[in-house]
């Protein structure tokens, strides 16, 4: 009997052992991939912002249109990049508001100037003057970046400390010299432009983040309903980043395969990647638009209206605004990318919508469409008008008229505030 007993001890002691090696293990495994994920993300990001510095650099070489369209257009999309991955690394709160700002506003800037080189226009000199002090902040950048990049691999600091402000120490100087980025974008805040308000701001309140939270279970099951009951999912892991969220991969019913950030509370799809050829443009704007609404209504983000595009290497990245009672919701945005060989959906990023989307009352104390009107000057043919809501910096709010027009065949969207007379 005491055999029997010792045996059974024995035994227990090695299955607690294996237990506890075995949940090491994982939890080894799990970090492991967390700084991979970490170092990966930030070595794209400093190689888009070395991208941008260049491209940048090269605007002011020359005033030809063609030469200016394909540089710009490559800001655009590497500054798009760099955002993305900016939102996976762990600064500190205080730094990366700022530079994400800074970083849309050089792609919606060089968006703006690349449709206006398309139509064979020159760059002016106020153009060369800002796209000058965009390099300079662009170099600026750069330089934290790699200084960053140099401790990290001498391990003067860590992941663990740029995820913990209490353990910045030196760092903290460095790393907040990100903060001082914005506070010279005051001549960029009066430039108007189509395609503003795409900024993204993260915000303590996740105002449009609502619901349960989600398990593993669960969110395989909602990958499910979105693509489908032969789609495969595995769950790579957890991130704790500006939403927290399950790291997904997906393998549709055709093999190929996506990645998909799925926050935990809600379920909320937050992002979508997929990468692949895109073959010849096939489709129509119209269609990609109308394809990009309809996947966005599957994901639960309904009365969303198009507001701007952008289509490179036959790929179309729309911008989608809520809409609500005729208003639209600049704050509310979301991004997707749609192939135009086919229509299929290459990514989106839902960011926007999560942190400001809300339930809004509008004030009826406004003044009229002819009073707003009045002030905008008589060189302007308006050629269209809405209600619409549009973000400040101080993350409030302003009602306003959205007036689209041209001077001199150069269109402009101008917003006049509803709710004062100003």
């Amino acid at each position: 009997m005491k055999n029997s007993t010792r045996f059974f001890i024995s035994v227990l002691i090695l299955l607690v052992f294996g237990f506890g090696y075995y949940s090491y293990f994982l939890n080894s495994q799990a970090k492991t991939k967390e700084i991979n994920d970490y170092n990966y993300s930030f070595m794209e990001l400093v190689n888009n912002v070395n991208n941008v510095e260049n491209y940048l650099a090269k605007t002011m070489i020359s005033r030809d249109s063609k030469h200016s369209t394909d540089t710009l257009i490559k800001i655009w999309a590497d500054s798009n990049l760099a955002v993305s991955f900016m939102k996976n690394i762990p600064f500190n709160s205080h730094g990366s508001d700022k530079t994400l700002k800074f970083l849309n506003q050089v792609s919606d800037y060089c968006y703006t100037l690349s449709r206006r080189t398309l139509r064979g226009e020159e760059l002016n000199d106020e153009d060369f003057n800002n796209l000058k002090k965009l390099y300079d902040y662009s170099a600026n950048l750069k330089n934290i970046l790699n200084q960053i990049s140099f401790d990290l691999n001498n391990e003067t600091i860590s992941w663990s400390s740029l995820k913990n402000d209490k353990k910045l120490n030196d760092m903290e100087e460095n790393v907040n010299v990100f903060a001082s980025i914005d506070g010279n974008f005051d001549d960029y805040e009066g430039l108007i432009y189509d395609g503003a308000y795409s900024d993204y701001v993260s915000r303590e309140e996740k105002k449009g983040l609502i619901g349960e939270n989600v398990s593993e279970d669960d969110a395989k099951n909602r990958i499910k309903e979105i693509f489908g009951e032969k789609a495969k999912s595995e769950i790579l892991g957890t991130q704790k980043g500006d939403i927290e969220s399950y790291n997904v991969s997906v393998e549709l019913e055709d093999k190929t395969k996506l990645d998909v950030q799925m926050a935990i509370k809600g379920g909320w799809i937050v992002e979508i990647v997929k990468n692949r050829e895109v073959g010849e443009e096939k489709i129509k704007d119209e269609e990609a638009i109308q394809k990009g609404k309809e996947f966005l209504e599957k994901l639960g983000y309904n009365s969303m209206k198009e507001t701007y595009f952008l289509k490179e290497s036959n790929i179309v990245t729309i911008n989608y605004a809520y809409e609500e009672n005729g208003v639209l919701i600049y704050p509310d945005l979301i991004k997707v990318k749609v192939a135009m060989d086919n229509g299929e959906i290459l990514g989106m990023e839902a960011l926007g919508y999560l942190n400001a989307h809300t339930n809004r009352e509008f004030t009826k104390n406004i003044i009229n469409s002819e009073e707003a009107k009045a002030k905008l000057s008589g060189n302007i043919t308006i050629e269209n008008e809405r209600m619409a809501v549009i973000p400040l910096d101080d993350k409030t709010e302003k009602y306003c008229y959205e007036f689209k027009g041209k001077v001199e065949d150069k269109q402009f969207l101008v917003y006049i505030n509803a709710e004062t007379r100003s």
